[in-house]
C-alpha cells in the first residue's frame, strides 16, 4: 500500500512540473544555402523566439508581420532574436526568399523542407512559436494566432529576464 502511494505522488509531482527541453539536433539552410544545426542556436545568453510559418500561411504571415513592426523595440529593449523556420516544401522554397524580402522582415530565416525541425518539436499546425531562455530551454509553446498575439510573447520574454 506504501509502495503505490509513493508511486503515485511521485507521478503526480513529475506531471505538474515543467519540463524543460532543449532543441533537437537537426540540420537546416538559411535562405543562401548554409548549414545549420537547430541545437546550436543561440543569442548570447538571451532568449530568442522560434517561430514556423510557410509562404501559404496568412495567420503566419499576419504574426511576423505584427512582429515586425515591433522588433526593432524589443530588440532594444530584451536583446530578444527571432528566427523565422519555413515549412515549405522543396518545390516552393523559392517563394520563401521573395515573401521575407517583400515584407521587410528582417529575421534570421531557417528552411525546413522535409518538416525534420517541425515533427522533432511536435509541432502539428502553425503558426507555431516557441521561445527558447538564454540556457538553451524551451519554456513556452504556442499554437496559432490572433491579432495581438506577439503582446504574450513579449511579456514571455519579459518574465524571463526578471529571473
Amino acid at each position: 500500500m506504501k509502495q503505490s502511494v509513493l508511486i503515485f505522488i511521485v507521478v503526480f509531482v513529475l506531471s505538474h512540473v515543467p519540463m524543460f527541453a532543449q532543441l533537437p539536433a537537426v540540420t537546416l539552410k538559411t535562405m543562401d544555402g548554409t548549414e545549420v544545426r537547430t541545437d546550436t542556436l543561440a543569442n548570447d545568453g538571451k532568449p530568442f523566439i522560434i517561430d514556423f510559418f510557410a509562404t501559404w500561411c496568412k495567420p503566419c504571415n499576419r504574426e511576423l508581420d505584427a512582429i515586425s513592426e515591433v522588433y526593432e523595440e524589443w530588440q532594444e529593449e530584451t536583446g530578444v532574436k527571432i528566427i523565422a523556420v519555413s515549412i515549405d516544401q522543396a518545390q516552393n522554397i523559392n517563394k520563401v526568399k521573395p515573401l521575407v524580402s517583400n515584407h521587410g522582415w528582417e529575421y534570421e530565416v531557417l528552411l525546413d523542407p522535409n518538416g525534420d525541425f517541425k515533427r522533432a518539436l511536435g509541432c502539428q499546425m502553425i503558426p507555431y512559436t516557441i521561445i527558447v531562455d538564454g540556457k538553451g530551454d524551451i519554456v513556452y509553446k504556442h499554437n496559432g494566432y490572433t491579432d495581438g498575439a506577439e503582446t504574450e510573447l513579449i511579456e514571455k520574454v519579459r518574465e524571463l529576464q526578471k529571473k
